[in-house]
């Protein structure tokens, strides 16, 4: 079962056009969706919360239709986005209060387990309370009302390691249930090669690479060259490429054939952040 299915969708702004002609995201799986600032993510995560309006096409959640069962599908949903949604003048005890009208499954006795797992007292204000304090307060109110879908924008952003992995480790623990889907957008993309199953890459309003994490690592690689041996490189095999002051680095498909067949070149492995710059920034 697909936690959402999106057919043809589209949405027009004066300078930018996100199209997304299909994408499937499949229950039980970490999701992570990346790309630069302004590529679409967040036009696309809005669109699947229905905060902005698409111009056309299908959106299904938990196999019904988006805007015939918003409010019955909204329930679960668990949202961290990257700005926050709270009032500074609230606290924990407020929150508590506000979500217990909003959601049938709010289960107070977790959310304040997560508050006491953060260290964080149900009494202080939203506003004096850190940027990475406030969004573990955010995540504590996503997880506290049971939700099969957790879409979580940049919500590690603000959060030193140490935090961070334990915020992770909760996802994950989140995950074990088969049929708890998470989609993540985030810059930090050793996050997602750490915890995600499936990436989603958007680039200009547009999906240009969509496969399984491992798969992506596994088979993509950087081919490195001196200047004067650019030419003999099968154009066929170059992705993307960026010149150095010294050298080429070429971001190829299939790592290992490209291993046998330029055995005087290096081929090195990739992270999502390399293949990222080299996708965005590259040449074709």
């Amino acid at each position: 079962m697909n936690a959402i299915e999106i057919n043809n969708l589209e949405k027009n702004y004066a300078d930018f056009n996100l199209k997304i002609d299909e994408l499937k995201i499949p229950s039980g799986y970490v999701i992570g969706l990346i790309g630069e600032n302004g590529a679409g993510k967040t036009t696309l995560i809005k669109s699947i919360l229905n905060i902005i309006k698409k111009d056309s096409g299908k959106i299904k959640i938990f196999n019904k239709d988006l805007e015939e069962k918003e409010l019955e599908i909204k329930e679960d949903i668990g949202i961290v986005l990257d700005n926050t949604f709270f009032s500074e003048m609230l606290n924990a005890k407020d929150i508590d209060s506000i979500m217990k009208d909003i959601y049938k499954n709010w289960d107070s006795k977790l959310f304040y387990k997560y508050l006491k797992d953060f260290k964080i007292k149900d009494n202080q204000l939203l506003k004096t309370l850190s940027k990475g304090m406030r969004k573990k307060v955010e995540i504590a109110t996503a997880l506290s009302h049971h939700p099969k879908l957790l879409i979580l924008d940049e919500a590690t952003s603000g959060l030193d390691p140490v935090v961070r992995n334990e915020v992770l480790d909760l996802f994950l623990d989140f995950i074990e249930d088969e049929e708890h889907t998470i989609i993540m957008s985030t810059h930090i993309t050793s996050d997602l090669e750490h915890i995600s199953d499936y990436i989603v890459f958007i680039d200009n309003g547009r999906i240009v690479i969509e496969n399984q994490k491992d798969e992506i690592i596994d088979n993509y690689g950087i081919l490195k060259c001196d200047i004067d041996k650019f030419e003999t490189i099968d154009k066929s095999d170059i992705v993307r490429f960026k010149k150095n002051k010294y050298n080429y680095e070429i971001l190829v498909e299939n790592k290992e054939t490209c291993k046998k067949k330029y055995k005087d070149f290096v081929v090195d492995s990739i992270t999502l952040e390399s293949l990222m710059l080299l996708i965005i920034k590259g040449g074709k």
